[in-house]
Parts: C-alpha cells; sequence; structure tokens
C-alpha cells in the first residue's frame, strides 16, 4: 500500500513519525554506513525538524573586497523550489554563511530549510521567522570580503559524506543525514516499519519483558 501521494505528504509523514536515529539505522543495514553530516552542524532550536531535497552549494574563501560580492549567492537563493533545504560547504569557515535576510528570501521561495556546514549570524531575527537552520553556532562575522558562493547544484562533500544535489535531507535534534535519492522511496517505507516496531518493543519493556527477551522476540533494540 502506498503510504503517500506526493512529495509533500511524504516530507511531512516523515517529520511527524520519524527521527534521525531510526533513519541512520536502517541506512546502516542497507549498507550506507557514511550517511550522517559533522555531529556540530546543529538545529538553532532544538524542535526544529526538517525534511526535503537538497540543493547543494559550494562556497570558497576570498580575502578582501570582491568583484563581485557574495559570489553566486543571489543566483542560488533565486532558484530555490519548493521542498528543498539550502545546504552550504566549504571555505574555513571564516565568518557566517546564513542570516535573517537569507532565511526570509528561502521562506519566501517556500523551501523548507536551511543547512550550513559553517556559522549563522542574526539568531533573534532568524529565529523570529519559525523556520529550521541547522549550522555549527552563531558567529557574526559578515561574508561579504570573506566568502563567495562559487557554484551550486553540484555534487558536495560534508564530512564523510558526499550528497548530489535532489538527495533527501532529514534532521532533527540528534543531527542531519542525507538519503540518496535512488534508495529515499525504500528507506522511508524500511524507517516507518521500524520507527512503529520500536514502540511496540518499548511497550514489551515498559511492561516487564527484558531487553535481552524483547530483543530475541523483535530483533529492535
Amino acid at each position: 500500500m502506498k503510504l503517500w501521494n506526493n512529495e509533500a505528504e511524504m516530507f511531512a509523514l516523515m517529520k511527524e513519525k520519524l527521527y534521525t536515529p531510526v533513519v541512520g539505522d536502517i541506512l546502516d543495514v542497507m549498507g550506507y554506513t557514511h550517511q550522517f553530516l559533522p555531529q556540530e552542524i546543529r538545529p538553532l532550536r532544538d524542535d526544529m525538524k526538517l525534511a526535503g531535497k537538497a540543493m547543494t552549494v559550494l562556497m570558497i574563501d576570498v580575502f578582501g573586497p570582491q568583484k563581485k560580492p557574495f559570489g553566486l549567492l543571489t543566483e542560488a537563493l533565486d532558484q530555490l523550489k519548493e521542498h528543498e533545504i539550502y545546504l552550504a560547504t566549504g571555505g574555513s569557515k571564516r565568518c557566517a554563511y546564513w542570516g535573517e535576510l537569507l532565511t526570509a528570501t528561502a521562506r519566501t521561495r517556500k523551501a523548507v530549510g536551511a543547512v550550513v556546514n559553517g556559522w549563522h549570524r542574526d539568531t533573534p531575527q532568524v529565529l523570529e521567522q519559525n523556520w529550521p537552520v541547522f549550522s555549527c553556532g552563531c558567529y557574526a562575522q559578515d561574508s561579504s570580503v570573506r566568502t563567495q558562493v562559487v557554484d551550486f547544484r553540484c555534487p558536495i562533500e560534508i564530512g564523510q559524506v558526499t550528497i548530489n544535489d535532489g538527495d533527501l535531507l532529514f534532521g532533527d535534534v540528534d543531527g542531519v543525514l542525507a538519503i540518496p535519492r535512488e534508495i529515499a522511496e525504500e528507506v522511508i517505507v524500511k524507517s516507518l516499519e521500524k520507527a512503529s516496531g520500536e514502540k511496540v518493543v518499548r511497550k514489551a519493556i515498559e511492561e516487564g519483558m527484558s531487553a535481552t527477551a524483547a530483543f530475541e522476540k523483535f530483533g529492535i533494540l
């Protein structure tokens, strides 16, 4: 039985029913053992959760005023689509990669979140927009003379993860992981099954079953 009719329903189901540990477990079982982004990439607020398609962005360090400040940043923002997540990496994290106006732009374009392998700034102004942003932390230093976007919708690497444009991203308080788009549907279906099974196991343990007996019976722990 099909569990969703379109992308919007699929992403809503992920946010409602799933959490990153269970999805990571399924990816491990399927042989995809390097899909979590580095641990320091965290949500600005613990209740933030995101599910969508990666719109990949590549950045580099620059040193001083540029002929084209920010590089291709505005072009990358302006072509964001519904259900996409702005995903940026590159450079040496010398400055903030995300802030208030970028949040407003992406949110207005119906993107569903931003994940940057670097710092954000304008924290109160970002938080008041109630829109998911994940970063390595806050740092007010401006980017215009320190970094620029050199490409987007291109393959990128963050930590041990290679991510292609259009791969799925899923994030919550426990981290962010990437799901290769060619296996996404299988991963989500199996993750939903595992999440449901874990509720059964928890109930059995709370009713007195030992952890050993629970694992022998259900194969989940």
